[in-house]
């Protein structure tokens, strides 16, 4: 799918750019933010979460092998190529099961009873029914971080590659961080990315998110959501570290509050950071054909 390798390409330039100064930097705090880097502030005494930061992206950052000296790339681990498949190679199978391997991680949401089927369903067609073949954002919590935040002492930015997946198309945020409510209004309409306002709690930002439509998934595998999911985001920059913690609340079908494993980010301060490519526009060039349970 062009679509699936376009993504694989976005991905692979950003979480270079991310992975390499980071690494390479003696001053960078590692996950757990060991102060060798003063957090910088705003004039207002906020922590300044500007920057270009990890991979972005749901998905989050894959290994980075090295096939030629000083040329890295991502790889998707997956299943491998079907004996009877021909011309195919490693992590370029169009058959690639993400969802399959999604399933090993141990941190996933719990769906009430009556539910689960549902769930089986869609992950079972999950080639015909993933949203992400609709060619539309992916949304809370599936896009995962924004790959770069721009703030002021009212608002942050959040700029997403890609959609954060395999849309194609660059998406964004605009946050206020005043303390406000959610307007009452504004909260009955019904939005991929959700009505959002900040606030300050120390030197974590929490943004709160409502007023969802139900046509995105929390993550692969059929983890489908309803209009009444609620969002929380945390985000502490410590350092060169950002430590990204997401809650997700679906009273209507999670018979729990999903709490996400933590992201800890590395700033990336190369020079070109954060200066993306325009996205190629999303064209759903298969959909028409998915008729079987091979997963993509």
């Amino acid at each position: 799918m062009t679509r699936a390798f376009a993504y694989v390409g976005a991905l692979a330039i950003i979480a270079i750019a991310g992975a390499l100064p980071a690494a390479q930097s003696p001053q960078s705090n590692g996950p757990g933010g060991d102060g060798a880097v003063t957090t910088p502030r705003l004039a207002n005494g906020r922590p300044d979460l500007s920057g270009s930061w990890g991979a972005g992206g749901g998905e989050g950052a894959r290994e980075l092998v090295e096939y030629e000296p000083g040329k890295l790339a991502e790889e998707f681990p997956s299943r491998r190529c079907g004996p009877n498949q021909v011309n195919c190679g490693d992590y370029t199978n169009q058959s690639e099961d993400g969802e399959f391997t999604a399933r090993l991680n141990p941190n996933r949401p719990i769906y009430k009873p009556e539910y689960w089927d549902k769930v089986q369903q869609l992950d079972m067609w999950t080639n015909k029914y993933d949203p992400l073949f609709f060619c539309q954002p992916l949304g809370l919590p599936r896009a995962g971080a924004p790959a770069r935040i721009l703030q002021t002492d009212k608002d942050v930015v959040f700029l997403y590659a890609a959609g954060g997946g395999g849309t194609g198309n660059a998406e964004y945020r605009t946050i206020p961080i005043d303390g406000r409510k959610h307007d009452p209004v504004k909260s009955q309409d019904v939005l991929f990315w959700g009505h959002s306002v900040g606030r300050w709690e120390g030197d974590t930002l929490v943004v709160d998110s409502v007023a969802f439509n139900d046509l995105t998934w929390l993550d692969k595998g059929g983890y489908f959501t309803s209009e009444n999911k609620r969002v929380i985001e945390r985000f502490t920059r410590k350092g060169d570290t950002l430590v990204y913690e997401v809650t997700v609340e679906d009273p209507d079908v999670l018979a729990e509050p999903w709490v996400l494993t933590p992201r800890a980010l590395r700033l990336n301060t190369t020079r070109d950071a954060g200066l993306l490519p325009e996205a190629t526009p999303c064209r759903d060039y298969d959909h028409a054909n998915m008729v079987t349970q091979i997963r993509h």
